[in-house]
């Protein structure tokens, strides 16, 4: 069972299976959707043109939530760091993970009739921007931390003692300005408080995200520091460490399989047949730990073993430019969930579709896969993108009709 559990929880699972859904859609066997290869290259133009608007040098840094801390022009990672100034790069280091996971935790999707303020008379900021910088504002006063004298961390006490009451605060909820799934996640980030704490040889005796750091770069035994880690190791370690906090509810042997969910069309090794994995906060989360790590020092390598992220920008991005086409289109307006087929198999696709879309997308700018991998692809890039085009069809909202719970979507 632990091997079965330990393959749905790489990449390599998640890469492999959802081109498996592709090519079996390709062929016209998917019950939901059609794939129309020959809008491929005008999505490509789509993501070509967000990426020049957004990066006109093709400077492009990596897809992570440190790119919303920059709302509004505001280099609020250059306010955090003027804050941590005294610490070491390595304490530094803890406290900017710190920062992210929790903040990536609170970033599914806020619903469109939110909005956040971050200072009287300034502007208002939605969507992921938003919870970004509403998140960044928590941590700065000190709302994750148990400790007064020592606000800018995140530990399991202070996650533990968040209340419903704490987050509309922070998230400036009223009937005015209703947010989406907040139940979620108060419950997300108790969970993510209980893991903390029931693995000190991980996360320290106080339950502290940041010490991820400690644990993927420091040996105890010969009492060595790493200068470099790879990107899949640290996914692994999240979802080995975190997996239990995701409400699915599914489960192999008792394990939490995290954001991993039925299929009847996917193949695999007896016992995981079945099973299409996704881990997209985890490897959203592992995204934006990158630079962290780069910050204090460590090189990240295997990039390109993290894989595109399937959720509703993308996603979104693929439907909008006509490349997968709902079968039924009137299974557009009914209500939908993360679990239900139709879901997991446009997550599916989106994966796989992401992995073929990037190179069409760096020929068209004219670079390699070394300038731009996945991850620049995605904050050129492809999120924006799906953003771009739901605005001009929608208004800015999905495709789709998700139900939100504050976690995948």
């Amino acid at each position: 069972m632990s091997q079965i559990v330990e393959l749905l929880r790489t990449t390599e699972a998640v890469r492999s299976r959802a081109h498996g859904l592709l090519k079996r859609a390709r062929a016209g066997r998917s019950t939901h959707w059609a794939v129309n290869d020959a809008a491929m290259a005008s999505a490509a133009s789509e993501v070509v043109a967000a990426t020049r608007e957004r990066y006109p040098d093709l400077q492009i840094p990596y897809h992570s939530r440190w790119r919303h801390f920059e709302a509004g022009g505001v280099d609020r990672k250059g306010m955090l760091d003027k804050a941590l100034s005294r610490r070491t790069p390595r304490d530094r280091a803890r406290a900017h993970i710190d920062l992210a996971v929790v903040s990536v935790l609170l970033d599914a999707g806020a619903g469109p009739k939110w909005a956040y303020q971050e200072a009287t008379g300034g502007p208002f900021y939605t969507r992921s921007e938003g919870l970004g910088v509403a998140s960044y504002q928590a941590f700065s006063a000190g709302l994750f931390s148990s400790d007064s004298t020592r606000p800018l961390r995140v530990d399991g006490a202070g996650l533990r003692a968040l209340t419903r009451r704490d987050l509309e605060a922070v998230f400036q909820v009223s009937p005015d300005n209703p947010l989406v799934g907040l139940d979620g996640r108060v419950k997300l980030l108790h969970r993510l408080g209980e893991a903390l704490l029931a693995q000190p040889a991980v996360f320290g005796p106080d339950g502290r995200p940041g010490c991820l750091f400690d644990a993927l770069t420091f040996d105890p035994i010969d009492q060595t520091r790493a200068t470099a880690v790879q990107a899949h190791a640290i996914l692994v370690l999240l979802l080995d460490t975190l997996s239990g906090i995701w409400p699915s509810g599914h489960t192999l042997g008792h394990v939490p399989l995290g954001d991993c969910w039925p299929h009847p069309a996917v193949p695999g090794p007896e016992g995981s047949e079945g099973w299409m994995p996704f881990h997209k906060l985890s490897q959203w989360l592992t995204y934006s730990l990158l630079e962290p790590f780069e910050w204090a020092g460590v090189t990240v390598g295997g990039l390109g073993a993290l894989t595109g992220l399937p959720e509703y920008r993308n996603g979104g991005l693929l439907i909008d430019a006509g490349v997968l086409r709902l079968k039924n289109p009137a299974e557009a307006e009914l209500p939908l969930q993360a679990g239900d087929e139709i879901i997991v198999e446009w997550r599916a696709l989106t994966v796989a579709l992401l992995d073929e879309l990037a190179p069409l997308v760096r020929a068209q700018l004219g670079l390699t896969e070394t300038q731009m991998p996945l991850a620049c692809v995605l904050e050129g890039g492809t999120w924006a993108a799906g953003r771009v085009l739901a605005q001009r069809l929608r208004g800015g909202t999905p495709p789709l009709n998700i139900a939100s719970d504050g976690t995948v979507f």
